[in-house]
């Protein structure tokens, strides 16, 4: 009996005792931006707030539609399609509500995966939502059998 106790108590202490190993700052940078120390080395930021980590894809307590209500999408802004030559496919507009513009033209576009994904004829385009993953938008021409990367201007 008195060893389990020893064993309940140390366990309680060294839990208690590692609350401290962070300085105040960072703790409220942590609870500011929702960010654990687990999910900030998987590129949560700490800097952000936590509507705008939830709106990355890193649970930070915030309800999924709260965060996509917010009045910024990640998507939103110019794109540009790069062909192989290093001509231009397409140039992309996308607003705050996601709504999608390939050449000018509306195409409707929809989630999956963590990317925003829309088509133009035979061109699928897919843009991931995480600017700071460089090199993951592409585009791919499913009638020539090419594809190139999209990148934000």
């Amino acid at each position: 009996m008195k060893k389990k106790f020893a064993i309940a108590i140390a366990a309680v202490l060294s839990v208690h005792t590692s609350a401290y190993a962070i300085n105040a700052k960072y703790r409220q940078q942590l609870e500011r931006s929702g960010c654990t120390q687990a999910s900030e080395a998987q590129g949560c930021d700490i800097t952000k707030t936590k509507e705008e980590n939830a709106k990355a894809g890193f649970d930070t307590g915030v309800p999924v539609e709260k965060a996509k209500t917010s009045n910024q999408t990640s998507y939103a802004g110019q794109w540009v399609a790069v062909g192989p030559t290093g001509g231009t496919v397409a140039t992309i507009r996308i607003d705050a509500k996601e709504r999608v513009w390939v050449n000018g033209k509306p195409v409707k576009a929809k989630r999956s995966d963590g990317a925003l994904v829309f088509h133009q004829g035979v061109i699928t385009y897919t843009i991931q939502g995480d600017r700071r993953l460089k090199g993951e938008g592409y585009w791919s021409d499913s009638d020539a059998k090419t594809k190139g990367p999209i990148h934000a201007e």
